[in-house]
């Protein structure tokens, strides 16, 4: 497949190497020192799963050098999404399929209204990479996942030709029969991972094995499963327990993406992860006071050093 990469951070960065590695056309979109590393170098990717260097990456900061591709895999920071979105416009042909791998509840619908609904679909990446430095990805654990579906849970043949692609490039994927679901059920374990990590400035390990932390941990989960549920998310009765589950079993040293952005000064997505919990609660009436209390903590932080 003919798929483009918008763009090329920790997601796109790691996924896209792996779809190139496995002999797809990828083209990557960057910008800055990470865009003159990878012209000058290629992309190299660290990971405990193997490895990797593209020493010919074709990259970019102007889609309109890509043109229409058969894919847009979309992983931008969430306040990025709008200005982006408009940016991959060259990027569409008349059945490209656009996919965002984002961290928050609101990317298909931002997408849809800038690129026209009937490009999108719905992802979920489950993976903790960042840019380690210019040119470099950086893989932590061996978590690296990727699921896609249609917004009405159609198994299209768009959809079955990524999949297979996904195949291809020996990454765990799936095809959801409920994205919305799916994206939700990512969302509860984010929003509280990325929450809790940057309000202690510690790793997942300390913080699960804290008995008052973890208490908040745990309570930050039940609170955005219940505004989910508020929104009309057909979450499963379990989905706390499970996401609960799944923490104990992170490596010990995971950190979310925001707490690497906070340790590095840079500015930060908690009006769309905490932020939004938070919103949505005042919205229905239900309490957040975990949430709350790291969007207020936070806040003077978001925008970066």
């Amino acid at each position: 497949m003919r798929i483009a990469i918008m763009a090329a951070g920790g997601v796109g960065g790691y996924f896209g190497a792996r779809l190139a590695a496995a002999g797809h056309d990828i083209h990557f979109l960057a910008r800055g020192a990470h865009l003159k590393a990878i012209r000058e170098g290629g992309l190299r990717v660290s990971s405990d799963k193997g490895d990797l260097h593209l020493k010919d990456a074709s990259v970019t900061d102007n889609p309109a050098d890509i043109g229409p591709v058969d894919a847009v895999l979309f992983a931008v920071k969430l306040w990025d999404t709008e200005a982006s979105a408009d940016q991959c416009k060259p990027l569409l042909g008349p059945d490209t399929l656009v996919v965002p791998f984002q961290n928050g509840v609101r990317s298909m619908d931002v997408l849809s209204e800038r690129l026209g609904a009937a490009h999108v679909a719905g992802g979920v990446a489950h993976i903790a990479a960042v840019i380690g430095e210019p040119g470099l990805i950086k893989h932590t654990g061996s978590m690296a996942r990727l699921t896609i579906g249609e917004r009405d849970g159609t198994v299209t043949p768009r959809i079955e030709a990524l999949n297979a692609a996904f195949e291809d490039g020996g990454f765990d994927h799936a095809i959801s029969p409920d994205i919305t679901r799916s994206i939700w059920e990512k969302f509860i374990f984010l929003s509280s991972l990325s929450g809790l990590t940057s309000l202690c400035r510690q790793p997942a390990g300390p913080i699960r094995e804290n008995p008052e932390a973890r208490a908040l941990f745990e309570a930050a989960i039940h609170e955005t499963a219940a505004v989910g549920r508020a929104e009309g998310v057909a979450l499963p009765e379990t989905a706390e327990a499970k996401t609960i589950s799944f923490i104990d079993g992170l490596p010990a040293v995971m950190k979310a993406s925001m707490l690497h952005d906070l340790e590095a000064g840079r500015r930060l997505e908690l009006p769309w992860l905490s932020g939004e919990v938070v919103r949505l609660g005042r919205k229905h009436g239900i309490p957040t006071p975990v949430h709350a209390a790291v969007l207020g903590a936070l806040t003077f932080y978001a925008d970066g050093a």
